[in-house]
């Protein structure tokens, strides 16, 4: 495994000429050359990567997850990730686009330098790229060239602020592109929601509930091969609903089952769900529905 510590380091690996700031470039995809005898890379960067790429053979895997590039163009990589990329030597295919990479030391003391980490898709786990129009491809285009022109031209005291808001704009346009992207792949969001159903499910007829707990949010995105907050980002985007509410949405359908169907008490249906402490399953359940776990059974009766 490759380790790039700097921008001069991936330079030097893809033949590229030296770059001409130290903590930021943007590399002409076309003339990137990998060594040839390296079909497979695996390498880990030490700098943020946003990739504007068209007609690319090779498949990039980022983490343990295929990085989905045949339905998009755009794509971010954060530092300290492990990205591999398999050349398909067999596909002879002109390359081109951009490749922006930038240093976090460029962001010290900029409003990036805490935001950033706040923009969902540099997660290991949204592995789908974005897939772009012609416009939208031009904006970015546009955005990349600007940012390019800055750091070549004579830095003063504004350069650094400029580049920085031209980089932030860029990302608040990646997150409405994956925020329509979520809208628009309807079908395979839905099939989310219903691989979701069924760890919930699974989760809560399995025995020994109490010695699990209450399934969290991470537990079920890593069930389901994604980050935390992108799976909550595309539950909302889809049903309105963060995941967390999904899980308390479940717990409370099958306390109403248990409550209506059985003679167990308002504790022995909290300890069978997961709770520790019945006073938190009846305030959720209250703050659901609106009544106590024994109000909503009188008045089944």
């Amino acid at each position: 495994m490759y380790r790039f510590k700097t921008i001069s380091d991936f330079h030097q690996y893809g033949n590229l000429p030296k770059p001409e700031h130290p903590l930021i470039s943007l590399v002409d995809y076309g003339k990137v050359s990998y060594p040839a005898d390296d079909h497979q890379i695996k390498w880990v960067q030490e700098f943020y990567s946003i990739g504007l790429k068209r007609n690319v053979s090779a498949k990039f895997n980022y983490g343990q997850q295929q990085y989905d590039f045949d339905e998009g163009v755009l794509t971010f990589v954060a530092p300290q990730q492990v990205l591999t990329v398999k050349v398909n030597q067999n596909i002879k295919t002109e390359a081109s686009g951009w490749l922006l990479l930038v240093h976090p030391d460029f962001f010290w003391g900029t409003s990036l330098a805490k935001t950033i980490k706040n923009y969902d898709f540099f997660g290991y786990a949204v592995n789908e790229a974005l897939f772009l129009s012609e416009k939208e491809e031009r904006i970015i285009d546009d955005l990349l060239r600007n940012i390019q022109r800055e750091y070549q031209s004579n830095m003063d005291k504004f350069s650094e602020n400029i580049i920085v808001s031209q980089i932030e704009l860029l990302l608040n346009y990646g997150e409405r592109y994956y925020e329509r992207q979520f809208i628009t792949r309807k079908i395979t969001n839905h099939q989310v929601l219903i691989k979701l159903e069924e760890i919930l499910n699974g989760h809560f007829k399995k025995e020994n509930t109490l010695s699990r707990g209450i399934p969290t949010v991470v537990e079920i995105a890593r069930h389901l091969n994604l980050s935390p907050n992108y799976l909550s980002a595309l539950l909302k985007a889809v049903s309105g609903q963060s995941t967390q509410q999904h899980i308390h949405n479940k717990l409370i359908e099958i306390a109403k089952e248990k409550l209506s169907t059985t003679e167990l008490s308002v504790s022995e249906i909290a300890f069978e769900l997961g709770f520790e402490h019945p006073t938190s399953f009846s305030k959720l359940f209250k703050n659901k529905t609106n009544v106590s776990p024994m109000a909503f059974r009188q008045t089944l009766n």
